[in-house]
């Protein structure tokens, strides 16, 4: 059985050969991995681990020229200034971009929200290339996804938090709900459209549209029920629609313990739920598989807080295991780990970790 054969059926909920295996990691980790193993190219180590997806890199910036401030700090395509901060050292370094400024933070109605001169524009990029990205991932018979990266994933709340300010965020969804609302609606606006013209470009050749916004904290989610319904719903829904009107599945990514939102999520139309963090309050997954697992696919799953940089081989394998009995029976379960493997995170446990999957990830 072939990888798009595989994930295909695992999501329309039936059991294929072997629960479909994702490979989610930092670039220092790929590199460390690539070196490791001898291989040149990262399709290599994807044909290696038995990934059945492949995600392309997606459209090109070629809008104007981004800011880069005397404090050394670059704008991103929203004119949010970030700077580069390196951790760790040696085989545990990484860097990472932090926000410096946030723009709109002292924005006091909805004129100066509408008025604001570095709202990004959909022309701002290059969609070409998308075209030749998803033909050569398909033709290796790969399932494809678009995603975007970290800076650039179709969402609504983490822009704004990073527009306005992650505390007056918080503070305008019961104060200025309206000024929030325009910062939604604007960011909103953009995405949809950057979904749409990636995914028309890519002529069909994308199976997955996956995006992302984190609605949750280790406890409950970030804004009460009412509240995501009222503000945030309508766009969580637009970017399903614009996906689905493509032939794409939908993903969408949220750390947190958001089984709340689950029956919205459905509602809406979403297709495949990312990352279920195993750490948060509520997540059982034997009671969220037994709840929803007809109505939509899981994706994820596997500890990157505890099990993966502290565990030892048996409690990998064991994790492994308790994923495929409560969340594989029927189809419906994807193997990813619940974010990006880091730097604390030893070569040899990743290893461990896909030889597990290959192992122990088998229907019969």
């Amino acid at each position: 059985m072939d990888s798009r054969e595989r994930v295909f059926l695992t999501l329309n909920h039936k059991e294929p050969d072997r629960v479909p295996i994702d490979y989610w990691a930092t670039s220092e980790i790929t590199s460390g991995l690539l070196k490791k193993f001898g291989f040149s190219t990262k399709e290599e180590l994807l044909k290696f681990f038995n990934v059945d997806f492949r995600y392309i890199d997606g459209p090109e910036y070629v809008g104007p020229e981004l800011t880069t401030r005397k404090d050394g700090s670059k704008e991103d395509h929203f004119g949010v200034p970030r700077r580069s901060v390196a951790y760790g050292d040696g085989s545990k370094a990484g860097v990472y971009s932090e926000v410096t400024e946030y723009p709109l933070q002292h924005a006091a109605s909805i004129d100066e929200v509408e008025s604001y001169s570095k709202w990004p524009k959909a022309e701002w990029f290059d969609y070409e290339p998308v075209r030749e990205q998803a033909r050569q991932a398909k033709e290796r018979g790969k399932v494809v996804v678009f995603m975007g990266d970290r800076l650039n994933r179709c969402a609504q709340l983490k822009p704004a938090m990073y527009v306005r300010g992650v505390d007056q965020v918080l503070m305008d969804t019961i104060l200025n709900p309206d000024i929030v609302k325009a910062v939604f609606d604007r960011i909103t606006d953009f995405y949809a459209e950057y979904a749409r013209l990636t995914l028309e470009a890519a002529g069909g050749n994308i199976d997955i549209f996956f995006t992302g916004d984190d609605f949750g904290t280790q406890t409950n989610t970030f804004l009460p029920m009412q509240t995501w319904r009222n503000l945030l719903r309508d766009g969580f829904k637009r970017f399903i629609d614009v996906g689905h009107e493509y032939g794409c599945k939908v993903a969408h990514h949220t750390c947190g313990s958001v089984i709340s939102l689950l029956p919205e999520f459905i509602e809406c139309g979403l297709d495949i739920v990312n990352p279920l963090q195993p750490e948060v309050e509520t997540m059982d997954f034997s009671k969220i598989k037994q709840e929803f697992g007809d109505s939509i696919s899981f994706h994820g799953g596997i500890s990157i807080q505890k099990t993966m940089p502290y565990g030892d081989k048996e409690e990998i394998i064991n994790e492994v295991k308790d994923r495929k009995i409560k969340l594989a029976p029927n189809g419906g379960y994807i193997f990813c780990t619940a974010h990006n493997l880091q730097v604390d995170t030893s070569l040899e446990k990743i290893e461990i970790l896909f030889d597990a999957y290959k192992e122990f990830g088998r229907y019969q």
